[in-house]
């Protein structure tokens, strides 16, 4: 697939990227080259292969997901702004 310079403009425009207008054809053909290897990438064969977190196998590291207060509640009001019997206030937002 290739991008042209007013795609690429776009793109920068949309990512909020100044790009001046001399370097627009550089990223513009930066971005083909981005496109073509993501196609490259869709033509190989994955059935059967599994998923990996590394290059080297390992077991991720796993823990009992228990809902906790954080054992220090008294820490983490102590900067709020408004605290009421444990909790965070906030002002009222619904009639």
């Amino acid at each position: 697939m290739s991008i042209d310079i007013d795609t690429a403009r776009k793109v920068a425009h949309l990512a909020r990227i100044r790009v001046p207008e001399d370097n627009l054809p550089a990223l513009a053909s930066e971005l083909s080259n981005i496109l073509t290897f993501m196609e490259q990438l869709g033509e190989v064969d994955v059935d059967g292969i599994e998923p990996m977190t590394s290059v080297t196998p390992m077991r991720l590291k796993r823990r009992e997901d228990v809902v906790t207060d954080g054992g220090y509640p008294e820490k983490v009001l102590k900067n709020a702004p408004d605290a009421r019997e444990g909790f965070f206030a906030v002002p009222k937002v619904v009639e």
